[in-house]
């Protein structure tokens, strides 16, 4: 049986120190790292306890935008007076992304670092997966496709991210602070995570020892005419099998400014530009948000058990833009 070690980080220096040994990993409330190291497939040999940090506050930031430290929990940041008025879609997606107990323990950085979701990576019996053993190949293409992804997969990998929470951060245009050996850096949410391409080992672009501090929400004053959508095989706190937040700024029926990210088709956050661009500077109609619908899921590459998402994550991207009109008193 494989040894492990435990060691609570005294500040964000020792962490980093402690977490840039070989096979250290960073655990805050764990709800992801330990289920993946029972059942095998995370073998760290030290845990590096992050979670008394003092990385929790959801600040105010002079702009009008918001700064939510790492260690905050999904609960806290979900019932946030300023996140549910000023990024509405952001408490609506945490607060349907897990049970109430799962919520208050797991925290935004833990959020941001689940491992992509696919049968075939998180059970063992499954022996061919590029992500737990590189070159050995991927069961998922030949296998059970219904959650897998129909966008930015590759010949090697095609899970999808499992994320709510960050769904709706990317299209709050979110950053996302690092620090690490090599001092600190900011990375847009929608280059934090990555396409499998020839390497679906690397869920992200975070460096060995690089510990996330905080997600930074620029000023975005139509983000509180925002909606997260969630469709999913059951309601009692399923993975989504489409997702869709979006943002509308709308003026006498004509579209100012428009954010839009799909959730569960790909394996990582998945902006919408060209759905953004059909709606941006035009005047609301049906066909317009059918347009819309149809530029999110542009190239999309399907497989035979999951052709459906390409028409339910059309319609979702629809029916979440028209939830928006409808709340910000207009119609379509």
């Amino acid at each position: 049986m494989q040894s492990i070690s435990y060691e609570r980080a005294r500040d964000v220096n020792h962490a980093i120190a402690l977490g840039g040994e070989p096979g250290a990993k960073f655990i805050g409330g764990g709800t992801n790292l330990l289920d993946l190291y029972k059942s095998g497939i995370e073998k760290p040999v030290r845990l590096v306890d992050v979670s008394r940090l003092s990385l929790a506050g959801i600040e105010e930031l002079p702009d009008g935008g918001l700064r939510i430290g790492a260690m905050a929990t999904n609960t806290a940041v979900g019932t946030d007076p300023l996140v549910r008025q000023r990024y509405r879609a952001l408490s609506e997606a945490l607060l349907n992304g897990a049970t109430t107990q799962l919520r208050n323990m797991a925290t935004v950085g833990g959020n941001l670092l689940q491992r992509t979701r696919c049968y075939y990576f998180t059970d063992p019996a499954f022996t061919h997966c590029n992500k737990r053993e590189p070159g050995s190949g991927c069961d998922a293409l030949e296998g059970h496709q219904r959650i897998h992804a129909i966008l930015g997969a590759s010949p090697h990998c095609i899970a999808t991210h499992p994320s709510d929470m960050a769904v709706a951060l990317a299209a709050f245009d979110a950053v996302v602070h690092l620090q690490g050996p090599g001092g600190e850096r900011k990375v847009p949410l929608i280059d934090f995570h990555r396409l499998p391409e020839d390497h679906p080992e690397r869920d992200t672009v975070i460096q060995p020892g690089e510990l996330i501090t905080a997600v930074e929400l620029p000023a975005m004053p139509f983000a509180r005419q925002s909606h997260y959508l969630k469709v999913r095989d059951r309601a009692s706190y399923a993975f989504a099998l489409v997702s869709v937040a979006v943002a509308l700024d709308i003026d006498g029926g004509n579209v100012r400014d428009v954010r839009i990210a799909l959730g569960g088709v790909a394996h990582k956050p998945w902006r919408a530009p060209e759905a953004e661009s059909v709606l941006r500077g035009q005047t609301l109609s049906a066909d317009l948000l059918a347009r819309a619908g149809a530029a999110a899921v542009n190239g999309a590459q399907p497989y035979p058990g999951n052709a459906f998402k390409v028409e339910l994550a059309q319609r979702a991207v629809v029916r979440a833009l028209q939830t928006v009109i409808r709340k910000s008193g207009g119609q379509v």
